[in-house]
């Protein structure tokens, strides 16, 4: 079993905690980049949601 098995099998049911995190951990890079790499981050959100399997709760839309 690989580590993102582990990870999603452990996130099952909290999906809505599981986007938080990545909201606060995306806010987080932009702030102490300055928003340098705001693209960048915003990139490796939708990623990681992609991974998680939950790619549909996205809060903020595109731009």
């Amino acid at each position: 079993m690989s580590v993102m098995d582990k990870l999603k099998a452990m996130l099952k049911g909290h999906e809505d905690q599981a986007s938080r995190g990545i909201d606060k951990a995306g806010d987080f890079a932009d702030e102490k980049t300055q928003g340098k790499y705001s693209g960048h981050v915003d990139t490796a959100q939708d990623k990681l949601r992609d991974q998680l399997g939950d790619g549909g709760a996205q809060n903020d839309p595109p731009q």
